[in-house]
């Protein structure tokens, strides 16, 4: 089929998704990459924000229901893990089921036309933007607890404990 890579994309953009979201510690949701600044969103906005924009887009653009809630019951990093596993695992089961008439065919994005294809591209980056930015919080919270303790560097294949506090950890000398 001439989409597999999409659906092949989605298979591992799910997986990528649920792996981010295990290394948040549940003390993690509420925090914001600056507190001072309310536009960036907590990573428990950013939870919500996955599984209520997918659910949308899935739902109204690509015609694809799973007939669940898009939240868990309780908004817990676990429980969001768990709806997010399921949905998008009937979401994916479906998407495997379409020909290639489906993803070519319009459907309304927003405002204007586009191919079921496109929307899925541009599904996939957005899911992929947002896992960007809660990596990279994620990454600064413990690079903050490293430096906080002990600051290291990578060398080779060994970690090793960096004299100059001033480096970044992962950076080469």
């Amino acid at each position: 089929m001439r989409y597999d890579f999409l659906i092949d994309t989605y298979a591992t953009e799910r997986i990528k998704v649920i792996s981010v979201w295990s290394m948040f510690r549940d003390g993690d949701l509420p925090v914001r990459p600056n507190a001072a600044d309310l536009r960036g969103r907590s990573l428990h906005e950013h939870m919500v924000h996955q599984c209520v924009s997918e659910d949308i887009w899935f739902r109204t653009m690509l015609g694809i229901d799973v007939a669940a809630p898009p939240l868990p019951k309780t908004e817990v990093r676990f429980e969001f893990m768990r709806r997010y596993e399921e949905d998008s695992g009937k979401r994916l089961a479906a998407l495997r089921e379409k020909a290639d008439a489906w993803w070519e065919g319009e459907t309304t994005f927003f405002d204007v036309r586009r191919s079921r294809a496109w929307v899925m591209t541009r599904r996939l980056t957005h899911t992929a933007h947002h896992r960007g930015q809660q990596s990279s919080a994620t990454r600064s919270r413990r690079q903050a607890c490293h430096r906080a303790t002990r600051h290291l560097i990578w060398r080779g294949h060994s970690c090793l404990p960096c004299r100059d506090s001033s480096r970044s950890v992962g950076r080469r000398p």
